[in-house]
């Protein structure tokens, strides 16, 4: 059965949001590589030049990095920038490659999405309530911060995962996709 004109706009704009969304994110956290590196080279002056150092500063360094792990996953996987084994996935025609995709979304991301969110949930939210600190004198402040992209790295998987499903699906109903989406798995 076609989709409708009307189905087909409010498919892409919904697409379009969770697209522009962990774009979004990628974008900003993207800048704290650069941060990080930075702090990093301070960290090591300051211990081996002058001999001083601040557990804070060593533990923002941790932040920085789970940060820009956790949540450029969903970012990653927008730009289909995850190591994936293509032994037979290359050789596919498109069609086949946007079934494979869908299939892989609906039956391995976002089941293990919804896993590690509904068991991560009560431990980010502990860690709310008590308003948990590093355990280390002169730490981090606000490790329930950090702990929380526990909780928003699969909300943004998911996310992107619903926009990856749309395209797909699109694409396998005749509707090419847009400008600035390229199809999953397609050579660039």
């Amino acid at each position: 059965m076609p989709l409708s004109n009307q189905s087909v706009s409010r498919l892409q704009s919904l697409a379009r949001l969770c697209d522009a969304t962990n774009e979004r994110v990628g974008t900003a956290i993207s800048w704290l590589t650069v941060t990080m590196v930075a702090v990093t080279f301070l960290v090591v002056i300051l211990r081996y030049m002058f001999n001083m150092g601040w557990i804070a500063m060593q533990e923002s360094i941790t932040f920085m990095h789970a940060f820009v792990f956790m949540l450029g996953a969903a970012y990653t996987l927008k730009h289909d920038g995850h190591v994936r084994v293509d032994i037979f996935y290359l050789n596919c025609a498109k069609r086949t490659r946007a079934w494979i995709d869908i299939a892989g979304t609906c039956f391995l991301l976002m089941p293990m999405m919804f896993f590690i969110l509904y068991v991560s949930w009560e431990y980010v939210a502990t860690s709310w309530s008590l308003l948990e600190e590093s355990s280390e004198a002169g730490g981090m402040p606000g490790f329930f911060v950090l702990k929380s992209t526990i909780v928003a790295m699969p909300i943004l998987m998911i996310i992107q995962g619903i926009a990856q499903i749309i395209h797909n699906a699109l694409f396998l109903n005749g509707i090419e996709p847009e400008p600035e989406h390229h199809h999953a798995g397609e050579i660039k």
